[in-house]
């Protein structure tokens, strides 16, 4: 059986180096000038700013610091209103948001209802629920300046719950003329209606990026539940700090020269746990999934047998165990919809969640007419909770027979290079990996990984599967909690024997903050800056 440490892990992608001082002179300047700042490490740095281009979280994160979202979801699942109240016609078929006062984007303008129809059309053509709605929806208006009219072709139950999505992609309403952006192309500004502004000056991608406090966002009146509720802004200026090195990292928490980290390896967990000045909690209790996509587009795997052939070389708790490491923290699982929740099932799952099967691996890629390509497997080394799975996975293949090159990289290429549809002779890929929150996948609906669309709208790896997408139609026009079931798991069947995706279990993992801050909100979608306050 492969096994590998984690600390051998950051060794073999060169992240293993000394922990170096840092300048609490670059980290904070803000400081000298007297504004109350927070600075925090982020899971990954900030490249790509525009957060329906990529759903990669911290672009969403970014998202939730500029923009704001009509609908929003509280801790108890329950839709809430935030940029916009609702009301729904008796036949169903109609919904009318009325926008709130006191809403205008950060370079002066009035939000107008014609703003957010063209942000919702243009989410809708990116994000694989806005999709789902929008092949229910008949038009989508605005009536006068503060009333958006969604009209349906037929009673369609997740209109709400769509719009109030909590993650990736996130329905953000932004200018039109930004919202008019071609699909494929980033947006050339960054002005929302949010809490925060981003200072486009300060900013240097893989460096650092600066919000300041929007002093003219008027919060809503209720308590701050999820991305729900009030966002109010309690500092001036938050900081996202780029710092690849998990031990550089936790050391400047400890010293004070940051006061806030998001993923602190697993492994120094137990140094932050004996430090009283530092505060360790799930923000995401729901946790995540991780997983392994495969390219359908190029050879081999474009080819069902070698497809199938790899999914039983792949061992869940060999990943995990290089992953996480700890049992608090990770659960092996063989459903797609998330384990502990209504949809969760191991149909179709074999072997992949107990040990992997090696030998059928082996039998199965001897059977499939496998030439001996090889596969190239994107290893970003600079994101804790993505470095083990690539290598991991690619020595279980090299196991089975497949000849593997993995090539090291950082997260942010990963996520511009997964978008390259070309031969791998020209930028193109084999295999990546991602995390998804729970909440991004607990249905066949909101699942971004398990469309079927191919090349026209599906997510990178552009599986083409016509029975999924009748599936999930069929399951989106249900309101019964056993037929969705039963849809759900004739879905992952049908994701199984195509090898859709490599689901290799869950995990949660703590954040970690000095206790100088105070007001860190939970959810699906953390960490999120409003309600942060910090005492000198």
């Amino acid at each position: 059986m492969f096994q590998i440490s984690r600390r051998k892990l950051l060794e073999m992608l060169g992240m293993a180096a000394p922990a170096v001082a840092l300048s609490r002179a670059w980290i904070q300047p803000a400081a000298a000038a007297g504004k109350k700042t927070v600075t925090a490490v982020m899971h990954s740095d900030l490249r790509i700013i525009d957060p329906l281009f990529t759903t990669a979280y911290i672009s969403r994160d970014h998202g939730y610091m500029v923009y704001d979202t009509l609908l929003a979801t509280d801790a108890n699942f329950k839709v809430q209103p935030q940029m916009a109240d609702w009301k729904i016609s008796d036949d169903k078929l109609t919904y009318t948001f009325t926008l709130r006062d006191g809403l205008k984007w950060h370079d002066g303008p009035p939000v107008t209802a014609e703003d957010c129809v063209a942000s919702l059309k243009r989410w809708g053509k990116n994000d694989n629920m806005g999709q789902k709605l929008m092949d229910f929806t008949a038009s989508i208006e605005a009536a006068d300046p503060k009333t958006i009219v969604l009209k349906l072709k037929e009673p369609y139950g997740l209109v709400l719950e769509s719009i109030a999505k909590p993650s990736s992609y996130v329905p953000f309403m932004m200018p039109k003329r930004l919202a008019e952006t071609p699909v494929g192309k980033q947006m050339e500004e960054q002005i929302g209606s949010g809490p925060f502004k981003f200072v486009k000056e300060e900013f240097q991608p893989g460096v650092k990026s600066v919000y300041e406090k929007n002093i003219d966002y008027v919060p809503r009146k209720e308590p701050p539940s999820w991305t729900s509720g009030a966002k109010v802004v309690k500092v001036d200026r938050v900081e996202w700090i780029t710092m690849a090195d998990g031990q550089t990292a936790v050391n400047a928490l400890q010293s004070g020269d940051i006061d806030f980290m998001e993923n602190p390896p697993f492994d120094l967990l137990p140094v932050l746990e004996g430090n009283p000045d530092i505060k360790l909690q799930v923000l995401n209790t729901f946790g995540y999934q991780t997983l392994g996509r495969m390219n359908f587009l190029l050879p081999p795997f474009d080819n069902v047998k070698v497809r199938r052939a790899a999914l039983l070389a792949i061992n869940q708790k060999e990943v995990l165990d290089a992953l996480v490491g700890n049992p608090k923290y990770q659960e092996q699982c063989g459903a797609f919809f998330v384990c502990g929740t209504p949809l969760a099932t191991e149909a179709g799952a074999g072997d992949l969640p107990k040990a992997g099967n090696i030998e059928a691996a082996k039998k199965a890629l001897a059977e499939s007419g496998y030439d001996g390509t090889p596969i190239v497997i994107m290893a970003p080394g600079d994101v804790v909770t993505l470095k083990a799975q690539p290598i991991v996975v690619a020595q279980q293949l090299r196991q089975a027979g497949f000849k593997v090159d993995l090539q090291a990289t950082d997260w942010q290429t990963v996520v511009s290079r997964r978008t390259i549809q070309k031969p791998v002779s020209e930028g193109g890929w084999n295999m990546f990996f991602t995390n998804w929150v729970a909440a991004d996948v607990m249905n066949p609906v909101v699942n971004f990984s398990i469309g079927g669309r191919g090349k026209n709208g599906g997510w990178f790896g552009w599986s083409e599967d016509p029975k999924i997408e009748k599936l999930k139609d069929l399951f989106a026009r249900s309101s019964l909690p056993e037929e969705q079931k039963k849809i759900a798991a004739e879905i992952q069947e049908e994701a199984y024997d195509q090898v859709i995706y490599v689901p290799l279990g869950q995990f949660t993992i703590p954040s970690a903050w000095r206790k100088s801050l105070s007001g860190v909100l939970d959810g699906p979608a953390t960490p999120i800056f409003w309600n942060i306050d910090k005492s000198e």
